[in-house]
């Protein structure tokens, strides 16, 4: 290590709750196996909308998880899946925090943009609705959404504290709202504080639920979901020139960040090295990126420099691809702006295409994928795809999961508002520039 700033992280644990599947490795097989999370919606009466379908968690137990009744009494849905998936990667880091180390741990989310549940906003209209005005005398019936449970829950950092709480972690700790960015920003600010020396050791991800009456709706008076309500399995179709929108999903991945140094010495498998980190800030339009990709080709580059590589040495990107038709095609003009020469050797795919996307979870999840996609030696399919766009003529995968080996994985999240996120992994068998 020659520098601070240039202190090794290694990625020694991963956790996921996702619609494939609510552990990492059910996941993991799902994305292999190219299965779809997308069905009719079952969380509410989405009968009313235009679009009746979305990408949900299935059959999870929070109970299993999260042992503290405590806890679940002040946890949301979102809250929930985070609270598991964190378990899951400390368990598979090996690794927790103690008394004596706590204050070295930290703690970077990306959190949801919705942190009222609406049947709890329900509550509150049917509470008022009669007379229009509230009864203060009914503010603490456990019933009503004002009681300070509620309240709490309510809270955009509550989940940063539940987690906190819940692992005991007393270091650094920071809840990030960028909207589909929020995940992979908070693992890239988590890069940062492990570099400046402020943690030995952070817990990284992110969680969102939006699969609800007001989401939902939110998302279709802005034109951005797909309308195939008879044919939800297909219809995250990135890339491909019938694409007509994206299928929500929800779910939360966490990863454990290591010092490199620490992990080596207690002998912990490092599924990848986090390599680098780029942020940039498109300024466009609130639901587009650029058309010439210029917000991305931004974060991509600063996270290939921060990582000390060039695009020679990237053999896969795991794309935002959220398969929405702006966003599709800037994303592909941005990959064949910094890949240049060799954005036809190098592999996409956008595992949107069976989850869904998670929006605040999103990055984190993807960010995991591309550690396992190291770890195997094997790029995820682009699944449904079956007519080509001229305008996103990059290397997909398609058909099937392709092996190979990957010496460096991009990682891109590029969130409503301009909010661009790039990360880099790198295999750990690299040796470091």
């Amino acid at each position: 290590m020659t520098s601070i700033e240039k202190r090794r992280i290694a990625v020694t644990g991963i956790g996921m709750v996702t619609p494939l599947g609510n552990n990492a490795a059910s996941t993991w097989s799902g994305l292999l196996a190219g299965k779809s999370g997308a069905g009719p919606t079952r969380n509410f009466d989405a009968s009313g909308f235009t679009t009746t379908f979305s990408a949900e968690v299935k059959d999870f137990d929070p109970e299993t998880a999260v042992p503290s009744q405590k806890l679940l009494k002040y946890a949301s849905r979102s809250h929930r899946f985070a609270l598991a998936a964190a378990a899951e990667a400390l368990a598979d880091a090996g690794i927790q925090p103690t008394e004596a180390d706590s204050h070295r741990w930290g703690l970077a989310v990306g959190a949801g943009m919705m942190s009222v549940a609406y049947d709890d906003l329900k509550v509150v209209n049917d509470f008022a609705a009669p007379e229009g005005r509230f009864d203060a005398a009914g503010l603490m019936n456990p019933d009503f959404p004002g009681n300070p449970v509620n309240f709490c829950r309510w809270q955009s950092n509550a989940g940063l504290g539940l987690l906190t709480k819940q692992f005991g972690i007393r270091g650094y700790a920071t809840s990030v709202h960028t909207a589909c960015a929020s995940g992979g920003q908070a693992v890239g600010t988590a890069l940062k504080v492990m570099r400046r020396g402020r943690c030995d050791y952070m817990l990284a991800g992110g969680f969102d639920s939006m699969i609800n009456p007001i989401g939902i709706s939110g998302f279709c008076l802005l034109g951005a979901l797909s309308k195939d309500n008879d044919n939800p399995t297909g219809a995250s179709r990135p890339f491909d020139a019938t694409r007509s929108g994206f299928v929500l999903g929800e779910g939360a991945g966490f990863l454990v960040l290591e010092d490199w140094d620490r992990a080596k010495a207690r002998g912990a498998k490092i599924y990848a090295e986090l390599a680098g980190d780029g942020n940039s800030l498109s300024c466009y339009r609130i639901t587009d990126s650029p058309p010439d990709g210029n917000g991305p080709i931004q974060a991509i580059e600063q996270a290939l420099g921060d990582a000390g590589i060039s695009a020679a040495d990237v053999d896969y990107v795991n794309a935002h691809g959220t398969s929405t038709q702006m966003n599709d095609r800037s994303e592909c003009a941005a990959l064949k702006s910094v890949f240049a020469g060799r954005v036809d050797e190098v592999r996409v795919s956008s595992t949107k295409s069976c989850m869904g996307h998670l929006i605040a979870a999103a990055g984190a999840v993807e960010a995991a994928v591309c550690c396992l996609a190291i770890r195997d030696g094997i790029a995820p399919v682009n699944a449904n795809y079956e007519t080509p766009d001229p305008d996103c003529n990059v290397r997909l995968v398609l058909g099937a999961p392709e092996k190979l080996r990957i010496r460096a994985a991009v990682s891109n999240s590029l969130g409503f508002g301009g909010s661009n996120s790039s990360l880099v992994f790198r295999n750990p068998e690299e040796v470091n520039p």
